[in-house]
């Protein structure tokens, strides 16, 4: 008997390391296809303002797709945000880039020829709009601003696109009812901090570097914004649809929130290509995209909202055929 169990044992061994093998395997092959180069070339990513979450993201999303496909040269290009990303993509500009839905559609509805281009590749994770003034300020609401300098965000931002909108729905014309001033994320904080502006609107992942810094050295909190406006900016057109009633969670800014969410309006951010772009290329992209979640999350904190059971939901794209390929070969 004394020479059977060692016989057994080693059986028992084997079998599990051949078990390992096997499931270490099917991991490689998820995470980078077995015995296939990897695509090879340059493309143009269109990110955001320095300060920003797309810029952050973009830059961490280099430098994982450099160390799958290190032939493959990816060139970041800063940006005004979502609307002048979209249409850099759908222009040839750039082949890939970050934007909100709403700023999708809005595009769509306005260039059908060069919005048919466009594909979806990752829905990654939402945007929260954040309407900040000083902690003592006497805005408490959006009707509030009437007649305060309101910084609304660059010309081609996101930003610009929902605080209009959102200023409208309360019943203020951004021309007229407040004096409105093109500041984005890079300088808003810093000319609140100064007094040079009263408000400043801001739509990004959270925590977004700028205000995370401002809190700080400087008290600040967020203006709330109502599920009720919510749901009156879905009567203006069809890409008010992407908006939907949210909290900002408690962690994003726990030094100004001190434990409390903040009413207001979340909308989620695609990831977005060509239909010219390469579809082995594309396939490559999306699977670095989903297996660096937690890497990239660790520095970028909306990035761990990265899934992959919502990743296909790309409205109001249709997938590019290379993410979808992906997306077929992962499924259970």
């Amino acid at each position: 008997m004394s020479k059977v169990f060692p016989r057994i044992g080693r059986r028992r061994a084997l079998q599990g390391a051949a078990a390992g093998v096997v499931v270490l395997g099917l991991l490689l092959w998820w995470l980078l296809p077995l015995g296939e180069d990897p695509p090879s070339g340059s493309i143009t990513f269109s990110t955001g303002t320095t300060r920003g979450v797309y810029q952050q993201y973009g830059t961490m999303l280099r430098d994982e797709l450099t160390k799958d496909m290190p032939r493959l040269k990816v060139r970041l290009t800063t940006s005004n945000g979502s609307q002048e990303n979209v249409e850099r993509v759908a222009t040839g500009e750039a082949d890939f880039t970050i934007a909100a839905a709403d700023a999708v559609q809005t595009y769509e509805s306005r260039h059908k020829g060069s919005a048919a281009r466009l594909r979806g590749v990752a829905r990654l994770y939402d945007d929260y709009v954040q309407l900040v003034v000083p902690r003592d300020s006497d805005i408490r609401s959006i009707a509030d601003l009437r007649g305060k300098t309101v910084a609304t965000g660059l010309s081609g931002s996101g930003v610009r696109l929902i605080a209009e909108r959102i200023l409208k729905t309360a019943g203020l014309d951004p021309a007229k009812d407040i004096k409105a001033v093109p500041v984005g994320i890079n300088t808003g904080p810093q000319q609140l901090k100064s007094g040079k502006i009263d408000a400043f609107f801001w739509s990004g992942g959270v925590p977004t570097a700028g205000l995370a810094e401002l809190a700080n050295t400087f008290t600040f909190r967020f203006v709330p914004i109502g599920a009720d406006l919510v749901a009156k900016m879905h009567d203006q057109d069809s890409s008010t649809g992407y908006y939907r009633a949210a909290n900002m969670p408690e962690s994003a800014y726990p030094i100004i929130q001190n434990g409390e969410t903040v009413p207001t309006i979340a909308v989620s951010n695609l990831l977005l290509t060509r239909t010219d772009m390469s579809p082995r290329l594309t396939e490559w992209i999306t699977r670095t995209v989903i297996k660096s979640r937690d890497h990239i999350g660790g520095r970028v904190h909306s990035a761990q909202l990265v899934d992959l059971r919502t990743a296909i939901y790309t409205d109001p794209l249709p997938l590019h055929q290379g993410a979808k390929r992906y997306y077929s070969s992962v499924k259970p």
